[in-house]
């Protein structure tokens, strides 16, 4: 397995969108700590162990539905994968307590059990969306166990509220959908940005953002609902969460963290071009 293909089955740059879990969460939570560089780090390593299980446990639709994809082109086996998924999980786990302590592996472990819950059982039922988003939303509070957890209750519920819409479409990313479906989800996106406005000017203009990139690819969508479109509209869900984190961090009171944040949208999607984040 070379670097290329573990790159393409952990989505390597989808990760870009994870440490701005862990910041949103900080600052919402009272200011950023110590901690948290080594929180993201662990969320970093739970997201691409996740990735890996997930080819893991798919690699029997993906040789029929996506047979570029590293298992069933024959790159990396099963077994490598799954020996990466579970490394990369246990590392993450580990880097939380390493980092915050027993307050922040009693998020990790249970983080770590919803990823592979989603990979091995919740992704193909109805319950897959909102596993997922409660995925997201532990991300979002592992960032914030360092502090005030209660109070970064509302931003983790904003990106798990974001996470359920790129779920919910991407679903759909073989098949296609109707209308419907990218429509519903960008009045979700549209609602979001909204409410994290907030006071702060900072804070407007990235959820206006995140508002214009990922809104205008679920427009296209609803006006095209073809598998292409669909996916294309789950790449920009994965690649401009930057915005509505920054939007969030700015919000908590952080701007110059909040706009770092939002310039990471823009080589998200430059190296997309190279590696596929869905």
């Amino acid at each position: 397995m070379g670097l290329r293909d573990l790159a393409e089955l952990v989505r390597a740059p989808a990760a870009l969108s994870v440490p701005g879990d862990t910041v949103a969460g900080a600052a919402a939570a009272g200011g950023l700590r110590r901690s948290t560089p080594g929180l993201m780090a662990a969320s970093v390593c739970l997201y691409w162990g996740g990735m890996a299980a997930n080819d893991w446990a798919d690699r029997e639709l993906d040789a029929r539905e996506r047979p570029e994809r590293p298992i069933p082109s024959g790159r990396v086996t099963p077994r490598q994968a799954l020996l990466t998924a579970a490394g990369l999980t246990a590392a993450g786990v580990g880097l939380a307590a390493l980092a915050g302590g027993r307050r922040a592996l009693a998020v990790a472990a249970p983080l770590a059990a919803a990823v592979w819950a989603y990979d091995v059982w919740a992704k193909n039922t109805p319950a897959g969306p909102a596993v997922m988003a409660a995925c997201r939303g532990l991300d979002v509070l592992l960032g914030a166990s360092g502090g005030h957890v209660k109070r970064a209750v509302p931003s983790a519920l904003t990106v798990a509220a974001h996470t359920y819409t790129v779920t919910a479409l991407s679903r759909h990313e073989v098949s296609g959908a109707t209308p419907a479906l990218p429509l519903a989800t960008l009045a979700g996106t549209l609602s979001l940005a909204a409410t994290t406005v907030g006071s702060s000017v900072a804070a407007g203009s990235l959820a206006a953002w995140y508002a214009v990139g990922y809104g205008g690819a679920q427009a296209r969508a609803a006006a095209d609902p073809s598998a292409g479109r669909i996916r294309a509209a789950v790449g920009a869900g994965i690649t401009d969460l930057p915005q509505l984190q920054g939007a969030l961090t700015a919000r908590a009171g952080s701007p110059a963290y909040g706009l770092g944040l939002a310039l990471v949208a823009p080589l998200a999607r430059r190296l997309a071009r190279k590696v596929s984040p869905t």
